[in-house]
């Protein structure tokens, strides 16, 4: 891990490098494949460090374009994130600070010192998706897997996708058998029996591709996968149970708050779900190539928040980062992302400026050649520059946050990186955390008292973006008892 770490401080190529010379780009001659992975965490990809999982399919798609190191998504949970991509806006903007199904304060029944904000459980229709934007300007749509972005009123169908393959309420495959056919999803198909998931969606991403490649489209494959339940193809996980033997891995625990922390990659189940997302990546890659497609399409490869490692069977570590899911810490928000773009990324190059989930909408509308939407992206900026001549987006700060109490053990809390600096406010005391992150990513040594001006400057930013943003805050807890507390 001390060899990842100095890898990814020192980025093999700079922006600057690895980008070639722009091209004149005609509407409608972008296809696009949206890979989004489900609490995947920046250590789980071959070519993000990982020694343990086998991702050879987006190991290649890696070096067959450019990887970003100091990729965020912009909430430490799911439905948040995936309204960021959706709406090109910050989930405060839109009041979707939480994941869809968690208490609101009016039901608050645990013992924390602040009652969570309320957020609101839906993606309006008032916002404009980045499938209507596209739909709008000539290209079929295509949604498979994980929605989690509202009740049936508003599922994929009526955000701008044409078709939805398994896109429902629900945070994770709950219905019938899991990971396996018969699903119990109203939105997808009962397979043959044993059906798996991942395999299925790949599938149907596949066979709309098929259907749609005469014409501009938006194939948008949104994994349920590696979420709980932990569940794998048994012959996936005795692979990687013979591989932790063979290696004599065993379980090291670290400690983040309460909570423990996995601090070894060396889950054979949770390695068996990640190399069967990659499997499925690889059958949309293959049908890309095999179609003639690929020179025409970009592939965008992504994960919604940090990996899961201080809760619910804590499958995975995100070491070298600090904590995961749920979490403010960069194990919470840093993600593997990776973007091909024929004829623009250099394969095998590496980026390492900071960007964020929201930038999606913008990027994805210049790269087809449409006029861009400032009045609905308004916090995403568009990677077309950095990713033709590795020009920074021009933006002061990256924010975040996440005023709830989620389930892996964190409590209210906001954050601002600017450069490589990054502070955290938690929310119940106002305590301030500062790192530097170019020295430190692990975020070990606080330099709030070290650099006061500095965490001043910060939060200072911090609560104007708020006040901007109009950002719903956690209140004191009427009920709490010091005694009995929990988080944090």
């Amino acid at each position: 891990m001390k060899a990842l770490h100095r890898a990814l401080l020192l980025p093999a190529l700079l922006c600057a490098a690895c980008a070639l010379p722009g091209r004149q780009i005609e509407p409608g001659e972008t296809n696009f494949v949206f890979f989004l992975v489900d609490d995947l965490g920046w250590t789980d990809i071959g070519c993000f460090g990982s020694s343990f999982y086998d991702t050879p399919n987006v190991d290649r798609l890696a070096a067959s374009g450019q990887r970003f190191t100091n990729a965020y998504a912009a909430c430490p949970v799911c439905s948040p994130t995936r309204a960021s991509i959706m709406a090109g806006k910050h989930p405060a903007r839109m009041a979707t600070t939480d994941y869809f199904g968690a208490a609101q304060p009016g039901g608050w029944k645990r013992n924390t010192r602040h009652l969570p904000a309320s957020y609101e459980d839906r993606l309006a229709h008032e916002e404009v998706t980045i499938a209507e934007a596209l739909k709008e300007s000539g290209y079929a749509t295509f949604f498979a897997g994980k929605w989690h972005l509202g009740p049936e009123s508003h599922w994929p169908e009526t955000q701008g996708f044409d078709v939805n393959q398994g896109g429902i309420t629900r945070g994770g495959p709950y219905g019938g058998k899991r990971y396996f056919s018969p699903y119990g999803n109203p939105r997808l198909e009962d397979g043959p029996e044993g059906e798996h998931l991942p395999a299925r969606l790949a599938a149907e991403t596949v066979k709309f591709i098929e259907e749609k490649q005469g014409e501009p489209f938006l194939a948008y494959l949104s994994f349920y996968s590696v979420h709980t339940p932990l569940i794998a193809r048994e012959d996936l996980k005795e692979k990687y149970k013979a591989r932790k033997a063979e290696r004599g891995l065993k379980v090291e625990w670290g400690k983040k708050g309460t909570r423990k922390v996995r601090h070894v990659q060396e889950h054979a189940v949770y390695g068996g779900m990640v190399e069967a997302m990659d499997l499925a990546v690889g059958e949309v890659l293959d049908a890309l190539e095999r179609l003639g497609l690929a020179e025409d399409t970009v592939v965008i490869f992504m994960s919604d928040n940090g990996g899961l490692s201080t809760s619910e069977g804590h499958p995975t570590s995100n070491l070298p980062l600090r904590a995961g899911k749920g979490w403010i810490y960069e194990g919470g928000i840093r993600e593997p992302m990776v973007i091909r773009w024929p004829g623009v990324t250099e394969p095998g190059s590496v980026c390492s400026e900071p960007v964020t989930s929201t930038d999606f909408y913008p990027t994805m509308l210049e790269m087809a050649g449409l006029p861009l939407r400032p009045e609905q992206h308004v916090d995403g900026v568009s990677l077309v520059e950095l990713l033709e001549e590795g020009e920074a987006p021009a933006r002061e700060a990256i924010y975040w946050h996440y005023p709830h109490y989620g389930n892996q053990g964190s409590a209210p809390a906001g954050a601002v990186r600017a450069g490589d600096w990054k502070l955290i406010e938690w929310y119940e005391d106002g305590a301030l955390e500062l790192y530097d992150l170019s020295t430190d990513i692990g975020e070990a040594k606080d330099l709030a008292a070290e650099h006061p001006e500095k965490a001043q400057e910060l939060h200072a930013k911090l609560v104007a973006w708020r006040a901007e943003t109009g950002a719903r805050m956690s209140s004191e807890n009427p009920g709490f008892d010091p005694e009995e507390r929990v988080g944090r």
